[in-house]
């Protein structure tokens, strides 16, 4: 774990969050660096519902994204990135307005390419899941 890192300067208030994340209202909730993995608070709001009145799936995808990266980004090095290269979503159960709690983990760290996985949960259900893989790279 690398205080210098982005993820851990935007933690520590020394930088502002990527306003992606803003929008989705995320809120870290649980960091375990050593273990690559976090748990998080997303707060979906009526401008992301579609004509039904869920969330739409965009938004959920946007949320296991960010879910699933700072689980690998809380154990970069300063300087490093982790851009994804494929997004794997599955939708489960529609998601309403209000909060859901994201869990993401890194499954396999290798030399830079990482494969990381996660889940949303509103009210107990389980409404998506996700796997991803991720490219480290020097910014």
């Amino acid at each position: 774990m690398d205080r210098k890192a982005f993820f851990w300067m935007v933690q520590e208030g020394r930088l502002p969050p990527p306003r992606a994340a803003e929008t989705l209202g995320i809120k870290i909730l649980k960091v375990d660096a050593n273990e690559g993995s976090v748990e998080v608070l997303f707060e979906a709001i009526d401008a992301f519902t579609n004509p039904e009145g869920n969330i739409q799936g965009g938004f959920l995808a946007a949320m296991l994204d960010d879910t699933m990266g700072p689980a690998l980004a809380a154990t970069l090095d300063e300087g490093e990135f982790a851009p994804t290269l494929s997004l794997n979503v599955n939708f489960h159960a529609p998601a309403k307005i209000g909060a859901l709690i994201g869990r993401g983990r890194v499954v396999k760290r290798g030399g830079r390419v990482c494969f990381l996985s996660g889940e949303l949960e509103q009210l107990g259900q389980v409404i998506a899941t996700a796997s991803a893989t991720v490219l480290i790279r020097k910014l």
